[in-house]
């Protein structure tokens, strides 16, 4: 077994090629502390430094055959750390933008969807509510309400006297909000 530290680097990258995990060992031993301060001078954080380390000598084993790297391996290791660091602070622009928009999004423009959807629950729940009153007491509210009658003229369909009216829809918004105020009392908690 030869000695790989006595081999110059292309030869140790001719071996590489042809899947040599020895050769593969000594190129990571002999430049993985200079790779390493270089990485840890772009990023100043250790992990990261070692992270990219870690991701630059994986590529080049997985794509020993098919990478050119020439005469030069150290230009070609510095050059691939380089790169795989402006690919991460690309990566990490790219999602503090996206996080960014999504924030200001949620801040400034009102959930459209959400306040419909609560409007309809509110007056499913006042329908079901008007429902449940007596049936002289609804019609009354109802011609009131929907109808936009005043009590003279529902006095007046209804055969009672307008004081009944008034009374019948006292009586119905009294029974409505004390039921309306605890069921939304409810709902919120």
């Amino acid at each position: 077994m030869a000695d790989y530290g006595f081999l110059t680097d292309a030869e140790l990258v001719d071996l590489l090629e042809s899947g040599d995990r020895s050769a593969f060992s000594e190129i990571y031993n002999r430049y993985k502390f200079v790779l390493h301060n270089h990485a840890w001078n772009k990023v100043r954080n250790k992990e990261e430094a070692q992270d990219t380390i870690q991701e630059v000598f994986t590529m080049l084993w997985l794509k020993r055959e098919s990478i050119s790297i020439g005469n030069n391996l150290p230009g070609y290791l510095y050059s691939c750390v380089r790169n795989h660091i402006l690919n991460v602070i690309v990566r990490k622009d790219v999602q503090n933008k996206y996080i960014s928009s999504i924030q200001q999004f949620s801040e400034s423009a009102p959930v459209v969807t959400d306040h419909r959807v609560r409007e309809s629950m509110l007056k499913a729940l006042i329908d079901k509510e008007i429902a449940g009153l007596p049936p002289r007491m609804r019609e009354v509210f109802e011609l009131s309400r929907n109808q936009h009658l005043s009590h003279k003229e529902i006095a007046a369909i209804m055969g009672t006297t307008e004081q009944t009216v008034k009374k019948q829809v006292t009586k119905a918004l009294k029974i409505l909000r004390t039921k309306l105020g605890l069921c939304l009392m409810l709902s919120v908690f």
